[in-house]
């Protein structure tokens, strides 16, 4: 009832402060309500992602439903990036909004049982060998040292391999929950986040710096997410309007096709930037 969602997409840069809205709502309710309560509180990382989510579901509802309407009058590869990149630097705006109001009141309150699975999970990914201590310790206060024992090569193949799992499973998210990919999505804006309160040694001043390290590829990455998650909830809504021999739907696939195969390229894209990018510039 506080935002419109047409205005939203209509004003893409508008998303960025509902995003810092709901990120700070989410991450306060649950600091506040559940700190103190000794079953609840060991599941914070999961109620703050569930809270965002709630905010959120009506605002990718009407994305979506909108979304799927303009794909049954439309073709074409230009055609279908013109009609939907409205809704990608909608949701964008939306996901940094989410990066900036999680890493600040995460740094700020100084309470790592609200982002303690997105701890873990940061773990499970830069000391696979040693989670628990990693947890335990906290220490993150040395800069991450490249053992060379993979070539970029290599590197870039298992992050490209990696980020691609990832898009099929918020396809497959989108598609059969619709709106509820984004789950998946603000689940990885509060990782990013957790991560940029590690990277910063929990300063806010450097903050913008943490930013910088995560999100030089993360942003075309998380895009390519967004645009799967669009694809799958206009299939799945396409499905429900139309059924599944009509010629719309099958515009509405090959419209889809078109999306999935911009993720990819988009996916490469990122991968390329983050093992020959960011870490020449922050090494």
């Amino acid at each position: 009832m506080l935002t419109n969602p047409k205005q939203g997409v209509q004003g893409a840069w508008k998303m960025f402060f509902v995003g810092l809205v709901y990120a700070s709502l989410s991450l306060l309710l649950v600091h506040w309500l559940f700190s103190n309560d000794p079953a609840l509180s060991k599941a914070s990382g999961m109620i703050v992602v569930a809270f965002c989510v709630m905010f959120t579901l009506p605002f990718m509802y009407f994305l979506i439903k909108q979304e799927e309407q303009q794909d049954e009058e439309i073709e074409g590869f230009l055609g279908v990036w013109k009609a939907h990149s409205d809704a990608l630097f909608a949701f964008m705006w939306l996901f940094f909004g989410f990066i900036i109001a999680f890493s600040f009141w995460y740094i700020l309150l100084q309470n790592s049982m609200l982002f303690n699975f997105q701890i873990e999970t940061y773990c499970v990914i830069n000391s696979p060998h040693n989670v628990e201590d990693c947890v335990a310790q906290n220490d993150f206060s040395k800069p991450i040292i490249y053992t060379g024992a993979a070539t970029k090569e290599l590197r870039f193949l298992s992050i490209l391999e990696n980020n691609v799992y990832v898009m099929i499973f918020t396809l497959i998210f989108s598609l059969i929950f619709g709106a509820g990919a984004i789950f998946v999505l603000a689940w990885n804006a509060s990782v990013i986040s957790a991560a940029i309160g590690i990277f910063t040694q929990y300063q806010i001043k450097e903050i913008p710096l943490g930013i910088l390290r995560y999100m030089i590829h993360g942003f075309p990455e998380i895009a390519a997410y967004f645009i799967a998650a669009l694809a799958g909830g206009i299939v799945g809504v396409g499905i429900i309007r139309n059924g599944m021999i009509s010629k719309k739907f099958l515009r509405i696939m090959e419209n889809s096709v078109i999306l999935l195969f911009i993720a990819i390229i988009i996916l490469a894209f990122a991968a390329f930037i983050e093992v020959y990018v960011t870490h020449a510039i922050l090494s």
